[in-house]
């Protein structure tokens, strides 16, 4: 990988990442419940989506390029 592909990976998934700390903490700001009524089951819901989005990512890093071959 050339330093401008490494460079240029690190400025955007820093960027990505911060966003998406940020973005977590807001919606932890949904959990105040003089401001907002919500079910359990809701906020089951909402982090079963997050946890399938986080592992269909996470899949993506650790992937191994696999060749097909044919038994017999």
């Amino acid at each position: 990988m050339s330093s401008s592909k490494k460079e240029r990976f690190i400025k955007i998934a820093e960027n990505r990442t911060n966003t998406i700390i940020n973005t977590l903490r807001l919606l932890g700001n949904c959990s105040n419940k003089n401001n907002y009524e919500y079910t359990e089951e809701q906020v089951k819901q909402i982090f079963n989506a997050i946890d399938a989005e986080l592992k269909t990512t996470k899949m993506k890093f650790e992937r191994k390029e696999t060749k097909f071959k044919l038994k017999g």
